[in-house]
């Protein structure tokens, strides 16, 4: 069997996500997922770097390099128990690491998780360092994963829209296109990984990030309740929209950019948040509600700007955000929203399995990016291999 394990920490780093992947059945199988929940001080002491960039030692960041690894680590182990499946049956590891720090403004993009480490627990061989070889080739690193929705997710009956609702909000637009010939349906459930496809010039791909998910909404509840995150949208339904900060947050350049972009919380911070608050005193659970518009209105000016009429499929934390997702659909309609659990993948695990397709790429010498959607020169084959002892 073509066994691949897909790890991935986002940027919300509520959790490893790991997803084992049999690439060998049509449409792929996803045989187990996993959700580990990262280590309380380890998430806050990686907050820190990333949050406090003028201040980091050295020291701690290669620390934390090898304790993201051996989390990681510990995660693949625990999945590989859990589903009986031995570490000799494992093709790769396709491992995105967390990321610390992404400027492709400055000629970097920086995901750490040291994959020698990895390596060394799991005796697995791994693929990682997946977004350093595009920004190289000039383009943005990020988003990557609307080369694996043009695999599983392409319709020849719809237009759709991915979207991506992590900590940062991004969209792939897939437009309708025939398949190639004798290749029946759509998407994960008709066509599968890897089927052939008339060329890349008929069926374009596009995405990019549209602005914050979850990252905003994450850190102010954070530290106005204590909470990690707002279930459901609750909170933000016990308070009502303030229109002069909806119009402050909107009022934002990355917004107004045309892609290919990508942004992270280098920009949409609570330094960011704090600025645009001002002075003007607001009940917390009002920035919430406005918080929440603010995610859905700049989703929704992204699908009517590049793909009207799409249906629109959430992936990612935010699909669990009913509040979220309610305010989509109304700024969208008659747009369809729903859940790519209805064209076949968990909406928690979508990414993970990605980078195991992406490692599965990588050891055929295949191209996983695409210029169309990061401006880079070209497609690059992308990540180092790093063979266990």
């Amino acid at each position: 069997m073509a066994l691949f394990i897909g790890l991935i920490s986002g940027t919300s780093m509520d959790a490893i996500d790991a997803a084992l992947v049999d690439f060998d059945v049509e449409p792929l199988r996803v045989v187990a997922t996993s959700a580990t929940d990262f280590d309380p001080a380890l998430k806050t002491r990686v907050a820190a770097l990333i949050d406090r960039a003028d201040s980091v030692a050295l020291d701690e960041v290669g620390q934390i390099d090898v304790e993201i690894a051996r989390a990681f680590a510990r995660a693949t182990l625990s999945l590989l128990e859990a589903s009986g499946v031995s570490a000799d049956q494992i093709s790769a590891i396709g491992s995105h690491g967390q990321t610390l720090r992404h400027r492709p403004d400055l000629g970097f993009t920086w995901q750490i998780g040291d994959p020698n480490v990895l390596a060394e627990m799991t005796g697995i061989r791994v693929v990682a360092d997946f977004r350093r070889r595009d920004v190289a080739a000039g383009g943005q690193g990020a988003p990557l994963l609307p080369v694996f929705h043009d695999q599983v997710f392409r319709s020849d009956r719809e237009d759709r829209v991915i979207a991506n609702l992590g900590g940062i909000a991004n969209i792939t637009v897939l437009k309708r296109g025939q398949m190639a010939a004798g290749v029946p349906g759509a998407g994960l459930t008709a066509a599968g990984v890897g089927t052939p496809r008339l060329p890349a010039a008929h069926l374009p791909v596009s995405g990019f990030d549209t602005g914050p998910a979850n990252r905003l909404l994450d850190a102010w509840i954070g530290v106005h309740q204590g909470l990690p995150f707002d279930a459901d949208g609750r909170w933000a339904a016990t308070g009502t929209v303030d229109e002069a900060l909806l119009a402050a947050l909107l009022d934002e350049p990355y917004l107004r950019l045309p892609p290919p972009k990508s942004t992270g919380r280098e920009l949409f911070n609570m330094d960011w948040l704090n600025a645009k608050l001002g002075s003007i005193a607001r009940r917390p659970n009002d920035v919430q509600a406005t918080l929440q518009k603010f995610t859905a209105v700049s989703l929704a000016d992204a699908v009517r700007q590049c793909a009207p009429g799409a249906a629109i499929y959430v992936c990612g934390g935010g699909a669990h955000n009913g509040g979220l997702l309610a305010a989509l659909a109304k700024l969208t309609a008659p747009n369809r929203v729903a859940s790519t659990l209805e064209l076949g993948l968990d909406p928690d695990f979508v990414e993970a399995i990605a980078f195991a397709w992406f490692a599965k790429r990588t050891l055929q010498g295949l191209p996983s990016s695409a210029a169309s959607v990061t401006g880079a020169t070209g497609a690059r084959v992308l990540g180092g291999v790093y063979a266990p002892a």
